[in-house]
C-alpha cells in the first residue's frame, strides 16, 4: 500500500509501479479547495493513482475503527509512505508484517517534521539527502534502514531540490525494499540527541524582514519558492521576490532601500545587499528585475516593506 499526497511522492509511486510491485491501494489526503477560485483539487498522488486505475482511499484520519479495518482488509505486506501528511496510529502501524516504511527528504535525525527540504535551504546546509526509515509512533523517530546524500546547489529552490530528492528517494526505496523483505537489513536507531525539527510552512513565513542579512533573505527566497514565496510590500501592494542573489557589499542606505548597485537592481539589507533577478507585483506577471524597473518608474530610491 502507498500513502502520499504532494508531487514529491509521485516519482516514488511511479517507481514502485514500474518495478512491478502490486499496489493494493493508494491513500492520500482528502480533496480540498485550492487557488483563487477555490475549486476542489485532487492531490498529485491521487491523479496518478486514477490514471493507473488503482484503488484510492481518502480518510480524514484513522481515529474511526472502520478506516483502519478498510486498510487491514486490503492485507498489504508493507506500507510505503512519502509525504503523506499525517502520523499513523499504532493500529495502522501494526497492519503490515514488513512494517510501514517512510521515504523522508532529509538525513535523519536532522530536519524531522513536515518541511525538511525548505528547512535545509534555510539552514544553509551544503548537503541533504533521503532516509528510508521504519515508522514508529513518534515524529520521524523510527529506525533507519538506508540513507543517500545529495548536495544542495547554490541556486536550488524547494521546487528543484524536491524534484531531485524525489528521484533519489525512489531509487533508494527500490534498492532497499527487496533487501528488507529478505531480512538483509539491520535497522539502525537514530541519534535522538542530534535531532532538529521543522514546522509546516505558513504563508507568513515568506514575509521578508530587510533588517536580516542578505544571505538569510536569499535562502528565504529559495526555500519558499514556489510557495508561499518570499514577499514584501511596495506602495501598499504585495511584491514577490522570485529570484535573488546575496552579496556581502555594503551599499549606502537603510534596510529595505531599493538601489542601483554596480548596474544591478538591489535592496539594502541589515548586512550586505540583495541583488534582484525576478519580481512580481500584485496583479501582474513575473518579470526580470530590469524590465520591472523600466515598467515601474520611481522604483529605485523607494523603500520596501513599509
Amino acid at each position: 500500500m502507498f500513502m502520499g499526497t504532494p508531487v514529491f511522492a509521485v516519482p516514488i509511486l511511479e517507481g514502485l509501479l514500474t518495478q512491478g510491485y502490486h499496489v493494493v491501494g493508494v491513500v492520500t489526503q482528502p480533496d480540498k479547495p485550492a487557488g483563487r477560485g477555490q475549486q476542489v483539487a485532487v492531490s498529485p498522488v491521487k491523479r496518478l493513482a486514477l490514471e493507473r486505475e488503482l484503488p484510492v482511499l481518502q480518510p480524514k484520519g484513522f481515529r474511526r475503527p472502520e478506516a483502519v479495518e478498510h486498510l487491514r482488509a486490503l492485507a498489504p505486506e508493507v506500507i510505503v509512505l512519502a509525504a503523506y501528511g499525517h502520523l499513523l496510529p499504532p493500529a495502522v502501524l501494526a497492519i503490515p508484517p514488513l512494517g510501514c516504511l517512510n521515504v523522508h527528504a532529509s538525513l535523519l535525525p536532522r530536519h524531522r517534521g513536515a518541511a525538511p527540504i525548505s528547512a535545509a535551504i534555510l539552514a544553509g546546509d551544503a548537503v541533504t539527502g533521503v532516509t528510508i526509515m521504519r515508522l514508529d509512533a513518534g515524529m520521524d523517530t523510527g529506525d533507519v534502514l538506508a540513507q543517500a546524500q545529495l548536495p544542495i546547489l547554490p541556486d536550488d529552490t524547494t521546487a528543484s531540490l524536491s524534484e531531485r530528492l524525489a528521484r533519489l528517494g525512489a531509487t533508494l526505496l527500490l534498492a532497499t525494499l527487496p533487501r528488507w523483505a529478505a531480512g538483509q537489513i539491520v535497522p539502525q536507531p537514530q541519534e535522538h540527541a542530534q535531532a532538529t525539527y521543522t514546522h509546516p510552512v505558513r504563508k507568513e513565513d515568506g514575509q521578508i524582514n530587510w533588517q536580516r542579512p542578505a544571505v538569510a533573505i536569499e535562502r528565504q527566497v529559495r526555500a519558499y519558492f514556489p510557495w508561499p514565496s518570499a514577499h514584501t510590500t511596495w506602495q501598499g501592494r504585495r511584491l514577490q521576490i522570485w529570484r535573488a542573489t546575496a552579496r556581502n557589499d555594503e551599499a549606502p542606505g537603510n534596510p529595505g532601500d531599493v538601489v542601483l548597485w554596480h548596474n544591478d537592481l538591489a535592496v539594502v539589507t541589515g548586512e550586505g545587499v540583495l541583488i534582484l533577478h525576478e519580481l512580481q507585483i500584485e496583479g501582474r506577471r513575473p518579470l526580470p528585475a530590469a524590465d520591472f524597473a523600466r515598467g515601474q518608474r520611481g522604483f529605485v530610491g523607494t523603500r520596501l516593506g513599509k
